[in-house]
């Protein structure tokens, strides 16, 4: 169990990073606003407050930032730790990617004092699930990340206030909590596209491992969820929906009219549900079981089978 006490960001590549209190990790990107964040192993850089204090009692004057580290952190001898190792502080979980680095360029501490920590002291990793972190937030040894799903239900009369109750997403919710996963959002949208969009990127960019939403995926001209979802998504995984319209068709021929999409972005899980709870109860029961196994994969806990 260690502390964090510094976490540093730089608007641009090739300056300095600088103090800030908190800030904001995305799932596989890095510091939100971090000119070093991005789609690659390298999202985040850590380095020990222990070797950062003894490098300026040989007289280094040397502030937050200066050897291009995002987080210092006490408690921890980060070149100890082995690839593959979990680190997390609150809800944001990393991944040790890398040990040290060989520097080309040297940077400003290097070329004031001929030497710097960073390369052969400092690791990197990537973000497995985002959130906030601020200065002063424990950081610690991770295993398995805690399963969590979002709820997103799509319906104009929903989200103008015309229905008294959601009772898709709460029974979204039931099913949810009895399988063991923490409701780590609820919002109901309006059959708007863009704004379904913005919500799914917000939660993926977060590393909710499943959401569900409930609406929006018959024929109707306002019902654009597998769109939203499409748009968002990376890859697909057709055989959720597929086995979910299979179920379906045993209580009504019109299940052959579902529209709906699953689908993955980023570490997340996207599935899409009818709009009536008795649906979501049908197709949540037959697939409900088996993706666990599949946000697992996902977020490397697990292999394929």
């Amino acid at each position: 169990m260690g502390k964090i006490t510094a976490i540093c960001v730089s608007e641009r590549r090739g300056t300095q990073k600088h103090f800030v209190e908190t800030a904001r990790f995305v799932t596989e990107f890095g510091i939100d606003g971090d000119a070093h964040a991005g789609d690659w192993h390298r999202q985040v850089s850590f380095i020990g407050q222990a070797e950062v204090d003894e490098f300026k009692a040989r007289g280094a004057k040397v502030t937050a930032g200066a050897f291009g580290e995002n987080i210092v952190a006490e408690g921890f001898h980060f070149k100890d730790l082995p690839i593959g190792t979990r680190l997390r502080s609150g809800q944001v979980f990393f991944e040790v990617t890398q040990i040290g680095k060989e520097c080309h360029n040297h940077c400003a501490i290097y070329q004031q004092l001929g030497d710097c920590i960073m390369p052969r002291e400092g690791v990197f990793a990537r973000v497995l699930h985002g959130g906030e972190i601020k200065v002063g937030d424990e950081l610690e040894l991770a295993e398995k990340i805690p399963l969590d799903a979002a709820i997103i239900t799509v319906s104009d009369r929903g989200f103008h206030g015309l229905r008294d109750e959601d009772l898709s997403g709460n029974k979204c919710a039931e099913l949810l909590e009895s399988a063991g996963y923490e409701i780590f959002q609820r919002a109901t949208l309006p059959d708007v596209k863009k704004l379904i969009v913005d919500k799914l990127t917000e939660l993926s960019d977060a590393g909710v491992g499943l959401i569900l939403t409930t609406g929006g995926t018959g024929f109707s001209i306002r019902d654009v969820t597998p769109e939203a979802t499409l748009e968002v998504c990376t890859r697909m995984a057709p055989g959720i929906a597929e086995a979910m319209r299979a179920e379906s068709l045993k209580m009504t021929g019109r299940a052959m009219l579902s529209r709906a999409v699953t689908g993955i972005c980023k570490r997340t899980l996207i599935v899409n549900l009818p709009g009536s709870p008795k649906a979501v109860a049908e197709c949540l029961n037959v697939v409900l079981p088996q993706l666990q196994h599949g946000i697992e994969i996902l977020r490397g806990e697990t292999g394929n089978c």
